[in-house]
């Protein structure tokens, strides 16, 4: 409701009508989608699905599907000829290994297609997907999934973005139940899962709640009971990645701790 409503309050003072949004057939543009609708209702939503040559069937078949519960406009708009193209000007061989380079190009293909849609309809306000979880670790793109002016999810982590799917899915199947089944990925290369550059979300999240809201140290966080380890990798994560933050669109929030104005700390610090 929180997020429905800072959502709705947040588009009509900044004078937009509509939203555009991003459709991968995951669980956090699922999640946005459904907010969006609730807040906006659903002629004044567009789902733009943008499909590379690493998009499963299945997550191109479960962004229509939602398209079509929440009775939002679809639009579909491959990247594969255009990521080619990329590649090709970058003369980078991916036939072996898909880069970090080759993904974010993705990433930021699909962030100028959005901003684009953005500006043939200047009444539409495009919507970035990413959760809190992500944005503390950097795993995101600059201009690519961080493009948008609002990211409604920023103070939501991932394990809360499940329950918040569940509960959409409370009384009827709203996100289709494969979205809430399958591995996390970004699929940007074959066969990838966040769980190849990211520690299990459920311990993620408890690493990140104790860090950046409970405000513990590195050693009160390793006695609850996480790998030290794990806490390290976590935490300087989180301190390397200010830079990013502070380069990504303003969020909703909804938590005692939120990235931007409510949690100071500088870009370019070392502490010795």
């Amino acid at each position: 409701d929180a997020l429905i409503l800072g959502l709705r309050d947040y588009i009509r003072k900044c004078r937009f009508k509509k939203v555009v949004l991003g459709l991968s057939g995951g669980i956090d543009s699922s999640v946005v989608a459904v907010l969006a609708k609730e807040a906006l209702g659903a002629n004044n939503v567009l789902g733009l699905s943008m499909p590379s040559p690493y998009s499963s069937e299945g997550s191109k078949k479960d962004a229509r599907l939602l398209a079509k519960h929440l009775k939002i406009h679809f639009r579909v708009i491959p990247i594969h000829e255009i990521y080619t193209e990329y590649v090709k000007g970058l003369k980078m061989d991916i036939r072996r290994r898909v880069s970090l380079t080759a993904e974010n190009i993705q990433a930021r293909i699909r962030g100028n297609l959005l901003m684009a849609i953005s500006n043939q309809n200047r009444d539409a306000l495009v919507l970035s997907t990413g959760n809190k979880s992500e944005l503390a670790c950097g795993y995101c793109t600059l201009y690519g999934d961080l493009a948008g002016g609002l990211a409604l999810l920023s103070d939501v982590p991932k394990t809360f973005v499940y329950d918040l799917a569940k509960h959409i899915n409370r009384n009827r199947e709203i996100i289709p139940k494969t979205v809430l089944r399958k591995p996390p990925s970004a699929e940007l290369r074959p066969d990838q899962k966040d769980s190849d550059s990211l520690p299990d979300y459920k311990i993620l999240d408890g690493i990140l709640k104790a860090y950046i809201e409970d405000h513990l140290s590195q050693k009160e966080i390793v006695k609850l009971g996480f790998s030290k380890k794990v806490v390290e990798r976590v935490v300087g994560l989180v301190d390397h990645n200010e830079y990013k933050r502070r380069q990504s669109p303003p969020g909703i929030k909804v938590t005692s701790k939120a990235f931007g104005i409510g949690r100071r700390h500088p870009i370019a610090w070392e502490y010795r």
